[in-house]
């Protein structure tokens, strides 16, 4: 999903290029919303995004495509944005590990406490023939007898003069360094037409309990295939309960619309609030957090309901975000 339905390819603006938004933010209420608005006024579409709270902030990264011509227009309406404290906005790179610009980096100390200090050491020398013999003693011994006193004479072992030495401690373990998974482009491929057919096999039983089904299609298809089948199967869901429910309610205009059939059938799969022309669905069964997005199910299926019903004009379909991002609910922007 993302692509405009009714926009000629000669109005695209020029060549096309993949830019990557890093942004820094106080708050993280909202944000994914304002500023997935801003980038598509812009005229780019949003490909991924990933929100992540920080100690400095919210750091939000957003990976988007448009117009070469429209990049300055782009950043200025970002340094425009109050909500922002700092950006970056740089070109997008396929599969290379990126760390956001303002993350919290976490500091590894290579100090390894030093041993022990040895015990000091006295030379003393013995009486033998062969010469002066250095032995180790230990200081914290009692001091030797007195010279007019001396103590009666025992056997000396070798054993008994070494000093104890404690091993020294073993260096701390230094704590590994979290791992960033990089953002991974996947080929994006056509539907897989045989494996939607096979999932709406049972439709007119199964409706609207087809949410098993749709999760069964995502594990079966390709990753790049994903997004694209659950559109197709969006697409025929809604064309079949236009047919079946809304058939005589043609010509509206695209307000109408949205109230009259599309909030209350997408009431169907989730909890929806309608503000404006966004949609907004609560808890998203095909959208886990930190999972993988399903939004391309509901565009879909806002495209095959409303296309008939809507006067004769291009409709568009805009992800502001996702639950499986990191936002608090799934936003799509419907427009003309």
């Amino acid at each position: 999903m993302g692509a405009q339905s009714g926009v000629p390819a000669s109005h695209t603006g020029g060549r096309m290029v993949e830019l990557e938004i890093q942004a820094l933010a106080l708050q993280r209420e909202g944000l994914l919303i304002e500023i997935g608005r801003l980038v598509g006024s812009c005229g780019f579409t949003l490909l991924r995004q990933r929100l992540v709270q920080d100690p400095h902030g919210t750091l939000l990264t957003m990976a988007v495509r448009g117009s070469w011509f429209k990049k300055r227009a782009l950043r200025s309406a970002l340094e425009a944005c109050d909500r922002l404290v700092n950006f970056e906005l740089l070109p997008s790179a396929d599969g290379e590990l990126r760390p956001h610009f303002a993350a919290t980096r976490k500091v590894t100390s290579g100090y390894v406490p030093p041993p022990s200090p040895p015990t000091a050491t006295a030379d003393a020398s013995t009486g033998g023939a062969d010469g002066a013999n250095a032995v180790a003693v230990d200081v914290g011994a009692a001091p030797p007898a007195a010279a007019d006193a001396p103590s009666p004479a025992a056997p000396e072992v070798f054993e008994d003069f070494i000093a104890a030495r404690e091993p020294a401690p073993p260096p701390a373990p230094t704590p590994a360094e979290p791992v960033i998974e990089p953002f991974v482009d996947v080929p994006v491929l056509e539907a897989d037409v045989p494996a939607v057919e096979r999932a709406l096999t049972t439709l007119e039983h199964d409706y609207p309990r087809i949410v098993p089904r749709l999760l069964a299609l995502d594990r079966a298809v390709a990753a790049g295939a994903r997004e694209s089948s659950l559109q197709l199967a969006g697409q025929r869901v809604g064309a079949w309960l236009f047919a079946r429910e809304y058939a005589l309610d043609t010509g509206l205009e695209l307000g109408a619309a949205l109230t009259s059939i599309a909030a209350p059938a997408l009431h169907a799969f989730a909890e929806v609030d309608l503000q404006g022309s966004q949609l907004h669905i609560r808890h998203s069964p095909l959208c886990a957090v930190d999972g993988r997005s399903g939004c391309s199910f509901f565009g879909g299926f806002l495209e095959g309901l409303l296309g008939p019903a809507i006067a004769p004009g291009g409709m568009s379909i805009f992800p502001v975000c996702c639950r499986s991002c990191g936002a608090d609910e799934c936003v799509l922007a419907v427009s003309e």
